[in-house]
């Protein structure tokens, strides 16, 4: 059951609270005072996309909490399975803050993706949009309905459907591929071998383009690499009677001759000496180096020409070693796939030709349960509907046979229906009007959150093309539904909002340069006041409110049976 909502900065509410209780929650207001923003509100925080333009003017987020309490053991070992965890007292808190170009979802307190919150939250609450009534005129929708209603025997068989149809799609395409004549063919394996023959050629290292690089550079810098040593070497060398090497050879000689009179001297001696031999190993590196450096032209040349070529293979067919050789194995599959084509054509005829077999079968035990849970299903909405006004009603599925293959079965099925006796049913779009279309969406919903177990419903604007008895019918499922499941209902019908076991009231303000929408809840005599608004419009006489109040009366005197 939803408990609580908090909302803040969403489209023109600042920042409301609403605590809902069970049975019937009505919400009434005038036209424009924001109703469906307050479901909207809930639809965002249930992971509905949104966009930055929800947030309020002037505020740098939206944020939405709401806070579930979950005491079925059947919905809290789902939400396990979900890897979510309600406190001990079966609370569950679900937020969403938005802000612009982001959103993040948190389900107590830990952050999830909207794909899982939505998987969680489906458990828990079902809305019936304003003008969701109208996808029953969408003859798809039907086939959804039926198999959202018997989920249980039909979702394993769906799936097992769709994984086969899965590997006949590719099993398809790969027929499909093979559809070249002989000369078509003979050319293609010979410029593949062409490919596969210039690669290996090739015969390219892992890392010899960077390696080869290096040495490139090594090489083109040679001469001055040389000039410098050679600099370098005249400094610190012994060929001039100033260089650093002999100059300290010189000191080394010239401390051995009186380091033994101090012993203080044997230190600066053993410095000198340590001097002396970092400057014999420098010299010996710098003459190693100069002695194996030579700038070959010749060597340069081999070296361009050998990364020009392994530049213009990547270039043709990776732009990495790694893909070049992904590359090279694609082709060798190719070839072998062409080399020995019409072996690998008629075993992926064979392969496709069981594959179809398997899903045709699997297509007709879908199409099986589906035809049989389609009469409990029609039966449970007749039912229904009969308790909204629906009197002799004929409601049965019609199934068809595609024609093709679908990951969802053969299957294309309608509702056919007939409000009177004498009359063969017919499809919904020929028969029902707007107000017959949202009493049968009515019936739906009920019947599936009762086979669901959905403890909380909300409905926005079920009462649309509706009035008189009809209204009054509509009122009593409502509250019977009730009775079994929270209801959330936003409604303009005094005999829907009569039923309230809880009635909230929103108004939208203007002020201080600013809209704003709030919601209260109401008291006795103030739901009084808006039943009689409800009834009368503008002018609410003494009269308007007897009624009021004698419909409410009489609407708590029908919760009774």
């Amino acid at each position: 059951m939803l408990l609580h909502l908090h909302v803040k900065n969403f489209a023109l509410i600042d920042e409301t609270d609403v605590d809902f209780g069970p049975g019937l929650n009505i919400l009434t207001g005038e036209t424009g005072a924001g109703k469906s923003i307050l479901i909207d509100a809930v639809s965002a925080a249930l992971g509905q996309k949104t966009t930055g333009n929800v947030i309020r003017q002037g505020a740098e987020y939206a944020y939405i909490e709401l806070v579930f309490s979950v005491d079925s053991p059947r919905k809290l070992e789902a939400a396990r399975a979900l890897d979510i965890c309600p406190e001990e007292d079966g609370t569950v808190i679900v937020t969403r803050k938005i802000s612009a170009g982001k959103s993040i979802s948190r389900i107590n307190d830990e952050a999830v993706t909207l794909s899982r919150l939505r998987a969680f939250t489906s458990l828990l609450l079902d809305i019936h949009g304003q003008h969701e009534h109208q996808s029953l005129l969408s003859e798809k929708k039907h086939l959804e309905i039926l198999d959202e209603y018997a989920k249980g025997e039909i979702g394993p068989q769906k799936e097992t459907v769709a994984g086969l149809y899965q590997e006949y799609a590719r099993l398809k395409r790969l027929c499909a591929s093979f559809d070249m004549d002989e000369e078509t063919r003979l050319r293609q394996v010979d410029f593949i071998r062409y490919e596969i023959n210039e690669i290996e050629a090739a015969a390219i290292r892992q890392g010899e383009e960077e390696e080869l690089e290096a040495r490139y550079k090594v090489c083109a810098s040679g001469a001055k690499i040389g000039a410098v040593l050679q600099e370098i070497r005249n400094e610190i060398g012994y060929d001039a009677p100033q260089a650093a090497g002999e100059s300290v050879a010189r000191a080394v000689r010239s401390i051995s001759q009186i380091s033994g009179l101090d012993p203080a001297l044997e230190n600066m001696a053993a410095q000198l000496g340590d001097l002396e031999a970092v400057l014999n190993d420098c010299n010996r590196v710098i003459a190693d180096y100069l002695d194996n450096l030579v700038v070959d032209e010749e060597e340069l040349a081999q070296i361009r020409e050998r990364l020009d070529l392994i530049r213009s293979m990547y270039a043709k067919y990776g732009k990495t070693w790694e893909k070049l050789q992904e590359y090279l194995a694609e082709k060798k599959e190719e070839l072998e796939k062409l080399t020995h084509y019409e072996e690998e054509r008629t075993a992926a005829r064979e392969k496709l030709e069981k594959k179809e077999e398997e899903l045709k079968e699997a297509s007709l035990c879908l199409s099986r349960l589906r035809r049989k849970a389609s009469a409990g299903l029609c039966e449970k909405i007749a039912g229904s509907l009969s308790q909204l006004n629906f009197q002799n009603v004929d409601l049965r599925m019609e199934f068809q046979e595609l024609g093709e293959y679908t990951k969802n079965g053969t299957d294309q099925a309608r509702f056919l229906i007939s409000t009177n006796v004498g009359e063969a049913p017919r499809p919904l779009q020929m028969v029902a009007s707007g107000g017959e279309l949202s009493r049968i969406m009515l019936a739906v919903k009920t019947v599936l959150a009762d086979d669901d177990d959905i403890p909380t419903l909300i409905f926005d604007e079920i009462d649309t093309g509706i009035s008189g008895r009809t209204a009054q019918m509509v009122s009593e499922k409502l509250s019977y539904i009730g009775r079994s499941h929270q209801v959330l209902c936003i409604t303009h019908l005094p005999q829907i909002a009569a039923m309230a076991d809880q009635h909230f009231l929103i108004e939208k303000t203007v002020g201080g340069g600013k809209t704003e929408t709030r919601i209260q809840k109401l008291e006795e005599e103030q739901e009084i006041a808006e039943l009689a608004r409800l009834l009368g419009g503008a002018q609410i006489t003494q009269t308007v409110l007897d009624n009021a109040r004698e419909m409410k009366k009489l609407a708590e005197q029908t919760k009774k049976y």
